[in-house]
């Protein structure tokens, strides 16, 4: 909790245990913390670097915690300055940059990221970096970074980026698809999906994009483009896409659905939602951990209830009563 003042785990322990007691031995403390006493007293030297402890001019040995109002404050009101600082700098290179940029040149509307790591790096920059909106095109082959793994998308998402995502359909098949589906959409993300997409694909903000250069089993490799002609490409490639793909959420939990007794459960919603995206009784029995009996069932109670005698029907149906989001007027 106290890293962002510079306190690793072990220092924090310490201090935290100093506060507790008010003042301590480096002998106490140590057992306390079960540490070295070694480890112990470096780790109280560098609270006492920080302002936050010090030792008792009344008794050789002993430390006591300086008042966490007082010394953290002044710690917290140094990094808001240093904070403030690397901003107003940031504001100034940017503004260099884009002093620089007005009218750059074409070898500099690309870049070349060669590395997993670098991939990554990048990646998680792109999202982080972005202010109002992300735009992706999905694979269930990831070649640097999962779904699960993709925490800058977490932290993009709560601070109030939107995401909008086209997941191609062999995503929901993968062992951990689902629940990333039910990740995104917690976060309030829009999600699609198709048969395929033509290429992995994130853009941030409409200024920033990134593509992959290299197929799965040689060394990642990534093509970061900025704002020019073939960026403006690549967005219309996504808004393509975007509108040929079938919106899709999870029952569970879905906006303008209710559920009561006569009408569907949110396991009924979950199996319409993931048949609709195109997914077979076996796949959706087995990413939902059902029998595939008891999807047949339910497909069939939802029927009689809605008193269809297709599919299709109850899909159109389904639609209708809101069961499951698509806006039909983006199809025509």
């Amino acid at each position: 909790m106290l890293g962002a003042i510079g306190l690793d785990e072990r220092q924090e322990s310490a201090y935290r245990a100093l506060v507790a007691l008010g003042a301590a031995d480096v002998t106490d403390l140590a057992h306390r913390l079960a540490l070295a006493e070694p480890d112990t007293e470096r780790a109280l030297r560098r609270l006492e670097q920080q302002g936050l402890a010090a030792q008792s001019s009344a008794r050789t040995g002993r430390w006591v915690a300086a008042p966490p109002g007082v010394a953290l404050g002044a710690l917290l009101t140094q990094q808001r300055h240093e904070l403030e600082q690397a901003e107003l700098a940031a504001a100034l290179l940017a503004e260099e940059y884009r002093t620089e940029s007005d009218e750059p040149a074409v070898h500099d509307l690309v870049e070349v990221v060669t590395g997993a790591s670098a991939v990554v790096h990048r990646f998680v920059q792109l999202q982080l970096g972005a202010t109002e909106e992300v735009c992706a095109l999905v694979t269930g082959k990831p070649i640097a970074v999962s779904g699960m793994d993709n925490e800058a998308e977490e932290n993009a998402a709560a601070r109030g980026v939107a995401y909008r995502v086209v997941l191609e359909r062999e995503v929901l098949t993968t062992p951990d698809g689902i629940t990333e589906l039910s990740a995104a959409l917690g976060r309030d993300e829009q999600v699609r999906v198709v048969d395929r997409v033509p290429t992995k694909l994130v853009i941030a903000d409409r200024t920033l994009a990134m593509v992959p250069l290299t197929g799965r089993g040689a060394e990642p490799a990534a093509l970061v483009v900025h704002a020019s002609g073939l960026l403006e490409s690549l967005m219309g490639l996504f808004e393509a896409v975007w509108r040929d793909a079938l919106p899709l959420r999870l029952g569970a939990g879905g906006q303008g659905v209710e559920e009561d007794a006569s009408g569907p459960d949110a396991t009924d919603l979950e199996v319409l939602s993931l048949l609709l995206a195109g997914m077979t009784d076996a796949s959706v029995a087995k990413q939902l951990d059902l029998g595939l009996r008891t999807v047949q069932r339910r497909v069939k109670g939802l029927m009689e209830l809605t008193g269809v005698t297709t599919r299709l029907q109850l899909g159109w149906h389904a639609y209708a009563n809101g069961w499951v989001a698509r806006d039909l007027h983006e199809r025509l």
